[in-house]
């Protein structure tokens, strides 16, 4: 989802359980991965609702996060949480600055090479170290773009919802 789209931004998911008192493993799309316990509400996807739930604690615990919510005080309790969806309120999260993209922002615009050819839309974008890269969709075909301000991404236009590019086509 993203937060032109949608109210809720995913941030990860409850993926285990974590002793008997009701605390959970979190699988954190935050980077840092810690930065999810930064947010005191969490909505958490039940069927086709989002219910808030209050972070009442939390901490990294090896290669991963866990947490405790509030009412979630056992293991049963913990266990029917599996699984479920963890996001913020677009609210919830900093101001960006000039210049600087959350990646949910970036999902769905429509991307245009210099040219004016209509290269599909931002799926997704994938940390590859060296830099980020755009996931660019158009039907079947699937574009890698680098995710470089001022060398391959020219112009980013949120409100239009239209991102311009330096790059050929055919590559």
């Amino acid at each position: 989802m993203t937060g032109k789209k949608g109210d809720y931004i995913v941030v990860g998911r409850i993926s285990g359980l974590y002793g008997v008192r009701g605390w959970v493993k979190v699988f954190s799309h935050t980077q840092p991965r810690e930065n999810i316990l930064s947010y005191s509400t969490w909505y958490l996807k039940r069927g086709s609702e989002w219910l808030a739930t209050g972070l009442e604690d939390g901490r990294s615990q090896g290669k991963g996060i866990v947490a405790k919510l509030q009412g979630c005080d056992d293991r049963d309790a913990a266990a029917a949480l599996m699984d479920t969806t963890v996001a913020i309120r677009r609210e919830q999260l900093p101001q960006a600055q000039s210049g600087e993209y959350y990646w949910t922002d970036l999902q769905g615009l429509r991307v245009i090479n210099l040219e004016g050819v209509e290269l599909g839309t931002v799926h997704h974008l994938l940390e590859t170290g060296a830099n980020d890269v755009m996931v660019v969709r158009q039907g079947k075909e699937e574009r890698l773009i680098p995710f470089i301000q001022g060398q391959f991404v020219t112009r980013i236009d949120l409100d239009a919802g239209e991102m311009t590019v330096d790059w050929d086509p055919d590559f």
